[in-house]
């Protein structure tokens, strides 16, 4: 992983917009229809290539590919793996409305996110779990690598779901329990790590499980139950990239990707000591929007290993505000305060294309984000270089 050793480096979570078009082709592959699979690889790797130049060109130092070819950051898995299928309805089965959304009355949170997860077919396990497929990443993979010949980024990284990612958002119908649902998702999603590994990407595991579902799916468990299982979905990440370097990964939390009022989030200075037992190295999580652009102070206070890199979000993912440079310099600097200015990158909430379809930030106001945090990256290092 590239580290800003003599400037403030940018980055992002991941998830971009996808085309109209491809839209389409995902809609209808999702929900089990005859899709041509030549014109929805073909028009795949034409919108990787668009989507790596358009980072690129807007300042993004360490880009991938807007994980375009996927309908979601995780149901993705049920084309990887075998055991997890569409069952009726959409969306996530059974989860639960928010606890904030619960204190206010006539919120909506589909309308809140900007749509997407109502396109989505609901998808659930419902066999034993194992790998299947290594096709599609190995597309994936190809796909990436052909569009940085062209754009020339800094570095390259690509999502993953993380295997407590997937035990919460694609519900358990077939083992006895959570923990023998997760402990089988190591061996089945080890294949796709260790392949991304070994493309020469930086593996991204996308974790919105450790502090996303307090407030949704487990919202009427025990703090301390909470904390306990989160501390077995990150055992199961270590597990399923051992043979990993931690130089070589890094990983996303987050309080899920919508605009609401957030009152029930847990607090990140409950989550930081679990972090530091995760084996990748860097860390991206919220710190622009109005909810937790606070918690820099938890960080300050705590005590962070030292060979972590922290990713904070400098641009939030669910507003059309562009965050003015100076704003975001300011933020990264009080992370480079704490750790050292070596061991910052800038970057986003969340994704801007959590689920495909959701366009709650318009296309060109990502882009006019992602400027704004290049130019913001270089006034940081202005004040950090001298």
């Amino acid at each position: 992983m590239k580290i800003s050793t003599d400037r403030i480096l940018t980055t992002h979570v991941g998830s971009l917009p996808r085309p109209d078009d491809l839209l389409e082709l995902l809609i209808q592959e999702d929900r089990g229809g005859d899709v041509d699979q030549d014109a929805l690889h073909a028009k795949t790797a034409d919108a990787i290539k668009a989507v790596v130049k358009e980072q690129v060109d807007n300042g993004v130092d360490v880009v991938c590919d807007g994980e375009l070819g996927k309908m979601s950051y995780h149901i993705y898995a049920k084309h990887r793996l075998n055991g997890i299928s569409n069952v009726e309805g959409s969306g996530v089965p059974g989860r639960k409305t928010p606890r904030d959304l619960q204190e206010f009355e006539g919120l909506d949170i589909e309308q809140l996110a900007g749509g997407g997860t109502n396109l989505m077919q609901a998808t659930a396990c419902v066999g034993p779990v194992s790998h299947d497929d290594l096709g599609p990443v190995t597309r994936d993979i190809e796909n990436l690598k052909a569009a940085a010949e062209g754009a020339q980024p800094v570095d390259l990284f690509m999502n993953s779901v993380s295997p407590g990612c997937v035990s919460t958002y694609v519900p358990n119908q077939y083992y006895p329990s959570r923990d023998e649902y997760r402990d089988a998702l190591v061996a089945a999603m080890k294949p796709e790590y260790d392949a991304i590994h070994q493309a020469g990407f930086v593996l991204q595991l996308d974790c919105p499980d450790l502090a996303g579902s307090r407030h949704t799916d487990y919202q009427d468990m025990s703090e301390e139950d909470f904390l306990a299982d989160a501390e077995k979905s990150i055992e199961a990440l270590n597990s399923a990239t051992a043979d990993i370097p931690p130089e070589a990964m890094r990983m996303h939390i987050c309080w899920l990707n919508y605009p609401g009022p957030h009152t029930h989030d847990i607090p990140i200075v409950k989550l930081i000591d679990l972090l530091n037992k995760a084996r990748p190295a860097g860390l991206l999580f919220e710190g622009a929007n109005p909810r937790h652009e606070h918690e820099w102070e938890d960080w300050k206070s705590a005590k962070i290993n030292d060979d972590k890199i922290l990713i904070p979000g400098v641009v939030d993912s669910t507003s059309n505000y562009v965050e003015h440079p100076v704003l975001i310099a300011q933020r990264l600097c009080r992370y480079a305060d704490i750790v050292g200015r070596e061991r910052v990158l800038a970057g986003t909430d969340c994704g801007f294309g959590t689920y495909a379809g959701r366009k709650r930030v318009f296309p060109s106001v990502v882009l006019g984000k992602f400027r704004a945090m290049a130019e913001g990256a270089r006034i940081a290092t202005e004040r950090l270089w001298g």
